[in-house]
């Protein structure tokens, strides 16, 4: 694997038509939440991709600056209207480091799975704390493992499937992983590509943040603070610093 790992020029060709999806703009519920949750602060991105999210969010008015380690991805964000002026950082979402403190810490999108050990997660929960202003908020949007969709010996969850893509993952029940096959059309042709992750639940989310010196201000079910419930899919959480 190259230094921009999963996120290669390959991917990044395409990310935000086929893996990013919807559209972002400035009044999407994410970029509303996101921004209400700043405050007019300065916000920080963690793996900010190809800058669909800190784009709209910058365009709402709160200075964006991201991190991110795949070098071609942050080429797609450069050539995007406003890319040239948002500042990244290259590097490891756990361990990099940037200068100043932020009323926001964000990462979505399921990217906290793309830490594949535990440790590799506590440690982006504690970089978060570390450039946070007091009282302010680390967001992560992720899903809830859907390990009930699993028959009896049947490790395959089939999570997307389309004309153009379909998405299975192969869980690792031993090892609290799994493997995110991504099958894709390219005219008569079918592209394959395997991004490892590791699935974590919301409780052992809430105990990395502990470890990190925050606490839990929120949850919910979706970016327009619909109710977290047991038939949730997905989950917004918010955590906060001290003070």
């Amino acid at each position: 694997m190259n230094e921009d790992g999963f996120f290669d020029d390959r991917v990044a060709a395409t990310y935000d038509a086929e893996v990013g999806a919807a559209r972002v703009d400035a009044e999407d519920p994410m970029v509303r939440f996101l921004a209400g949750l700043a405050g007019g602060d300065p916000a920080l991105e963690f793996a900010v991709g190809t800058g669909r999210v800190a784009l709209p969010l910058a365009r709402h008015g709160i200075p964006v600056h991201g991190i991110e380690l795949s070098r071609a991805m942050v080429e797609r964000l450069r050539a995007k209207p406003g890319g040239s002026d948002l500042p990244v950082s290259i590097g490891d979402m756990a361990t990099t480091r940037v200068d100043g403190r932020f009323g926001l810490v964000y990462l979505v999108f399921n990217t906290i799975m793309n830490l594949t050990s535990q440790d590799a997660q506590v440690a982006c929960f504690r970089n978060a704390a570390a450039h946070l202003r007091p009282g302010g908020a680390f967001v992560v949007e992720v899903m809830v493992p859907r390990l009930t969709c699993l028959s009896p010996g049947n490790p395959r969850h089939v999570f997307a499937a389309s004309e153009g893509h379909v998405g299975v993952d192969v869980y690792d029940l031993v090892n609290q992983g799994l493997v995110s096959h991504h099958y894709v059309g390219r005219g008569a042709a079918v592209e394959h590509r395997a991004l490892p992750c590791r699935y974590v639940w919301p409780a052992e989310l809430d105990l990395m943040a502990e470890l990190a010196g925050m606490t839990l201000a929120e949850r919910w079910g979706g970016w327009r603070r619909e109710p977290f419930t047991a038939a949730s899919d997905s989950h917004v959480s918010v955590w906060r610093s001290p003070g």
